[in-house]
């Protein structure tokens, strides 16, 4: 890997980072001049506007404002895109559809970008989903697509879950091991470790128990 600190969020409820999540983020963000949002929803523009304002707004609250930040949506054209990822300090892949999010990566043409960048790379939520591989989009479809693949992690953000959504998820748990993230949770991974924080859940084969650090150290070998 090339970026400095990887980060998979599962969500942020109250809308701030915990304080051990900011403590971790302050380590490796010590250059602020651009922080770059992708976008899970492409096409909503005031709505990504909105939420990359208040996601800049969780970073400046635990003194880590940046120069300048910005989202790419279908507003930026793919050699702006690129410009912008490469010169990002922080790259952050935000919430909402991920199989969108992901689309949206290809046509700006940003994914080699991204996978070479040495910013640090944040992921919430579908963001997160992407940054793992193989990435499953319950929502769209059942089969696996490649992702970012960061790490060898296949994310699922928001546990638990209603019924419907988890006999799904055991379906693909006979053949992928599906990562339950809870909110405020987190999983950080640098050349030299991975570590994580609050409850996350592993689901194989059907069957849920605690994520373990082994199951954790595997994870990072991609």
């Amino acid at each position: 890997m090339n970026a400095s600190l990887l980060g998979f969020f599962s969500g942020f409820p109250t809308r701030h980072f915990t304080d051990s999540i900011a403590e971790i983020l302050r380590q490796k963000l010590n250059v602020r001049d651009s922080l770059i949002f992708v976008s899970g929803w492409p096409d909503d523009c005031e709505q990504n506007d909105s939420d990359s304002h208040g996601m800049h707004q969780m970073f400046a609250e635990c003194n880590m404002p940046f120069a300048k930040h910005c989202v790419i949506d279908n507003r930026i054209n793919a050699d702006e895109a690129v410009k912008l990822v490469r010169e990002a300090s922080c790259i952050f892949l935000m919430g909402g559809n991920a199989t969108l999010q992901f689309q949206l990566m290809c046509e700006k043409g940003i994914l080699d970008a991204i996978r070479q960048s040495s910013a640090v790379i944040l992921g919430v939520s579908a963001g997160a989903m992407n940054m793992g591989g193989p990435t499953v989009d319950i929502y769209e479809s059942p089969v696996p697509y490649e992702g970012l693949g960061f790490a060898n992690i296949t994310v699922k953000a928001h546990y638990p879950f209603n019924d419907e959504l988890l006999q799904s998820l055991r379906k693909v748990s006979m053949e992928v091991p599906v990562c339950l993230m809870t909110d405020e949770s987190a999983i950080f991974v640098t050349k030299d470790m991975i570590t994580s924080i609050g409850q996350i859940y592993r689901l194989v084969k059907g069957d849920i128990a605690p994520l373990t650090q082994q199951q954790l150290e595997q994870m990072r070998n991609r």
